[in-house]
């Protein structure tokens, strides 16, 4: 089963930049699309970004389009996303989800209590 664990989170004011990563362990990182997702306190969930097995493909939600960019390093078992000019209301928990449904240009998370990790904090202070 996998592993995943987050790391990178922090408290950053509004226009900084932070890079989160997402370390993998337990299965072959190379044979899973990658997602990330966050939830804001008193809000469901969202979806991020997304990104292929091989890194050819990523996939937005709009409102951070421009401003993050999700990468992997397959030697390295690790997940990365980078965010720039952080905004008051990227203030959330990040996830990263291991071995989703990439399709249609969507990302279906993996559901599985295995293929979250346990989340970083960002907080954007305005």
């Amino acid at each position: 089963q996998v592993q995943l664990v987050e790391s990178g989170g922090g408290l950053v004011q509004a226009g900084g930049s932070l890079r989160l990563s997402c370390a993998a362990s337990g299965r072959t990182f190379i044979t899973y699309a990658m997602g990330w997702f966050r939830q804001a306190p008193g809000k469901e969930r969202e979806f991020v970004a997304a990104i292929s097995r091989s890194g050819g493909s990523t996939y937005y939600t709009d409102s951070v389009k421009g401003r993050f960019t999700i990468s992997r390093d397959n030697a390295k078992n690790t997940l990365y996303l980078q965010m720039n000019t952080l905004k008051p209301e990227d203030t959330a928990v990040y996830y990263c989800n291991a071995d989703g449904d990439l399709s249609g240009g969507y990302y279906h998370p993996n559901s599985g209590i295995h293929n979250w990790g346990k989340g970083t904090l960002v907080t954007v202070s305005s």
